[in-house]
């Protein structure tokens, strides 16, 4: 949120820590400093994911990993996926 800051006449972030403000014009001036971040992609769910007792449609093993997403309408059911620990196999349940 910009305020204008009648002293200097920029308009001023008052979020903590910002310390962003715009000059008249198009002059931007940016005192924030931003932290390095790093970004870790996984390729795999297993290892992370809790398991459940469900039979996998292709082997027939009796151990999935699963999680569950908002595909939908918020006032539709969530979407679960499974992973079979065996086969890698992925299917989900509406």
């Amino acid at each position: 949120m910009l305020v204008l800051n009648r002293a200097t006449g920029q308009r001023e972030c008052k979020r903590p820590n910002c310390r962003h403000s715009e000059g008249k014009g198009k002059e931007l001036i940016t005192k924030r400093k931003q932290k390095d971040r790093k970004i870790v992609v996984t390729e795999g769910i297993e290892g992370t994911l809790p398991k459940t007792k469900i039979i996998c449609e292709k082997c027939k093993h009796n151990e999935a990993t699963f999680y569950l997403r908002q595909t939908r309408a918020a006032d539709e059911p969530t979407t679960r996926f499974y992973q079979c620990t065996k086969c890698k196999h992925r299917w989900r349940e509406y």
